[in-house]
């Protein structure tokens, strides 16, 4: 009895094994998909209260508000992307490690709270997004008899920035400091509104 197969059965043979190792690693890889991707759904409890956390009431107008809110931003070295009389924005950055960045991402709502537009709500929200910095390696192409076309990497590469976190910063002693910013400059705009008050004949 000979021991060795014919040039077509050993294709057929290696053909049957190659579709049969192949059907394996895909149902291994969707078991470890779904897995893994129930896992990487972390649940998030969001409970609503009367808690005033992002909200103050000013005894101002919607449009002084939020110019108090652009000042208190700007006395800080934050970057003001948008302000009007209805919404401010601003953003500032931070590196508290060599390869660690954070960007603060702050936005100001001012609506009006009284008929007459003397009253006005304040409602503040700020966003930390975290960011790390990554190397990536670059590869090259080598040609091998045999083997063909094999990538491999090399040692030169770039550096860039990856996001890894956004998070709402829900700190009360956070938001109460800028509130209490912004009325400071809230009360130094009221002298000058009582001086032109005081020139009216």
């Amino acid at each position: 009895m000979s021991h060795f197969f014919s040039g077509n059965s050993a294709r057929r043979i290696v053909g049957a094994f190659s579709v049969l190792g192949m059907a394996a690693l895909l149902t291994a890889c969707s078991g470890l998909g779904g897995r893994s991707a129930t896992e990487a759904m972390p649940k998030v409890e969001e409970k609503f209260g009367s808690a005033a956390t992002y909200s103050r009431l000013f005894d101002a107008t919607p449009a002084q508000t939020c110019e108090a809110a652009r000042r208190a931003l700007l006395s800080q070295g934050y970057i003001v992307n948008k302000a009007d009389k209805e919404v401010v924005e601003g953003q500032k950055s931070f590196q508290p490690q060599p390869d660690r960045h954070v960007q603060m991402n702050i936005r100001v709502t001012c609506v009006p709270e009284s008929s007459d537009g003397g009253l006005s709500m304040g409602f503040v929200s700020a966003l930390q997004d975290s960011f790390a910095l990554k190397m990536a390696s670059n590869s090259a192409s080598l040609g091998v008899s045999m083997l063909g076309t094999v990538s491999v990497p090399v040692a030169a590469g770039h550096d860039s920035m990856i996001k890894i976190g956004s998070e709402t910063v829900t700190s009360g002693q956070f938001y109460d400091s800028f509130f209490d910013l912004m009325r400071r400059y809230l009360l130094v705009d009221a002298p000058q509104d009582l001086t032109e008050l005081s020139k009216r004949p």
